[in-house]
């Protein structure tokens, strides 16, 4: 390879000209995948069109990143490469066949078809023929082999790059250099790391400064959940109990219950966990069946949950059970603020009328998973969130945005992970005289896993944003989740196969991020179930 081998600008500013020109061809592919579903259509037919319709609007996002990126002056040749790659690769597998997972392609036919619109049109012909080459593959692989650059600039304003410098250091002096020997070891991640995050401001980032929060928004949470999930995915989860715990609160609490725990929760001085999985329900939240039962003194919690995350350490516990026995359905449930001791790896759930044990997992160690059993745990009245019975699902169902959001975050920090430790790898492995990286098949993938994560990230920022400025972002937040989650995985799984079989070696690094990686299909809310979501957002609204 050479930087000589350069593709030659006039083209490039022709194909960006024709970038420019893709938003309303995209808007007719919306259109059709709007339209209802035939009459014989089945559950594959309606994730295809989920996933087209997450293809085009990462596409749409990326001509308006080209565009905000050229008037800015950033759009250096890194930021372009990248932008015709991933652009030509998804147009390409728009007309071709997209993975929703290794082994389903989803086709045109599939999702009720002949073929979408606007592929005869000349912008659409001329990005798919020009923008993922070979040759612009391999310019790429120069750019970043000369530079040691790996991601494009993200078109972040001045705020959000000083706050990704802040944890991109924090992240690269304690986390990063600790995080496999937690892993291994299998152990919680140490208490004054977790004090140190709440000094920085982690556990309050989007808390109000009036609760003694930082009062910044989701794209900000976003930065920050990416850099600590690049060190390490269990430091940068910390956050999402935070936030999904002051969420709930803020929407839905009573004044006392937002003065009582939102500055705790902001300081770090006290950590709550999410229990509302159950071992029969998973997904199906509205057959819950933990029972809470009206005592004098308030509640009494009878039932077991499972997969409960950092559920030992936690303070107070945001707990989904039945509270109206004769209720059937989502309207029997209530969200409690239950309050329990901290326990520790001997005695992890120190109360009475609890107990549970460790759940042990491949990956997203450091917090710990949990079931709890509950036989009579006490609950007081006032710790009904918001005070009133029956409103616990859609208070949860509330929060769902921006914990989608922040699993995208997460999942673009383990992405780019996987991406930095296998670049290192290949191009300080020699074989057959030379580092591994100059062989095209090892360079290419890292190429496309920068691609991919450029791609993603500007959808996840677009899904903060609109969360930022009090619109709904539940369609967005779920395709931000379902595709960043897809591209972690496969960055994880090419790191690997870049390792060799070092990769498979428990001491290499990228053994724990493939381990880490394969979660983010599963936890809030697993591919089929987010696609499905999408699905039934595009059959409601009448809009891809």
């Amino acid at each position: 390879m050479s930087a000589a081998e350069h593709i030659p600008m006039p083209d490039d500013q022709a194909l960006l000209a024709q970038l420019a020109a893709l938003p309303p061809l995209l808007a007719d592919m919306r259109a059709a995948l709007a339209t209802p579903l035939p009459a014989e259509s089945d559950q594959f037919c309606a994730h295809g069109r989920a996933w087209a319709a997450t293809y085009i609007e990462t596409l749409d996002q990326m001509a308006r990143y080209a565009a905000t990126m050229q008037d800015a002056h950033r759009f250096g040749p890194l930021e372009r490469h990248l932008t015709l790659i991933i652009t030509g690769e998804y147009l390409s597998q728009l007309k071709g066949g997209l993975p929703m997972s290794q082994g389903e392609m989803v086709r045109p036919a599939d999702m009720g078809f002949d073929a979408l619109p606007g592929f005869d049109h000349a912008a659409i012909k001329d990005l798919m023929a020009h923008g993922n080459t070979a040759a612009r593959r391999r310019e790429v692989a120069v750019l970043m082999a000369e530079s040691g650059t790996l991601e494009a600039d993200a078109g972040l304003d001045e705020t959000h790059m000083m706050i990704r410098d802040q944890f991109r250091r924090f992240a690269d002096e304690k986390v990063a250099p600790f995080a496999h020997d937690w892993h291994l070891k299998d152990a919680l991640i140490p208490l004054p790391l977790i004090d140190e995050l709440a000094g920085l401001g982690v556990f309050g980032l989007t808390v109000p400064e009036a609760f003694g929060g930082m009062g910044l928004g989701k794209q900000a949470m976003c930065v920050v959940s990416e850099e600590l999930s690049r060190g390490y995915i269990g430091v940068g989860s910390l956050g999402t109990r935070t936030d999904i715990a002051a969420e709930l609160i803020l929407q839905n609490g009573t004044q006392a219950q937002k003065e009582k725990y939102l500055p705790a929760i902001a300081d770090g001085s006290l950590l709550p966990t999410a229990v509302f999985t159950e071992p029969n329900t998973g997904s199906d939240l509205a057959a819950l069946a933990t029972r809470g039962e009206k005592t004098d003194k308030g509640y009494q919690i009878i039932g077991a949950k499972t997969w409960i995350t950092h559920g030992a350490r936690a303070d107070v516990m945001t707990l989904l059970v039945r509270s109206e026995a004769d209720v059937k359905g989502h309207r029997g449930l209530s969200m409690f603020l239950a309050e329990k001791p901290r326990g520790n790896d001997k005695t992890p759930f120190p109360a009475d009328g609890m107990q549970g044990g460790e759940i042990e997992v491949l990956g997203y160690r450091g917090m710990k998973e949990y079931d709890i059993a509950f036989d009579g745990f006490a609950v007081p009245e006032d710790a009904v969130l918001g005070g009133e019975t029956g409103k616990g699902f859609k208070q949860l169902m509330e929060t769902f945005e921006s914990a989608r959001i922040q699993t995208a975050a997460r999942a673009i920090g383990v992405a780019q992970s996987a991406l930095d430790l296998a670049f290192t790898y290949a191009t300080e492995r020699s074989q057959f005289g030379k580092p591994i990286y100059q062989f095209e098949r090892v360079s290419g993938k890292l190429v496309m896993m920068a691609a991919e994560i450029l791609a993603a990230r500007q959808l996840t920022y677009f899904a903060a944003r609109k969360k930022d400025q009090g619109e709904r972002c539940d369609l967005e937040a779920g395709m931000a989740k379902l595709l960043a989650a897809r591209v972690a995985w496969a960055g994880a799984d090419n790191g690997l196969q870049i390792h060799g079989g070092n990769g498979f070696a428990l001491e290499y690094p990228i053994s724990r991020v493939l381990c880490d990686a394969r979660i983010l299909n599963i936890f809030e809310g697993a591919a089929e179930i987010q696609a499905d979501i999408i699905a039934r957002r595009l059959e409601e609204t009448g809009t891809a």
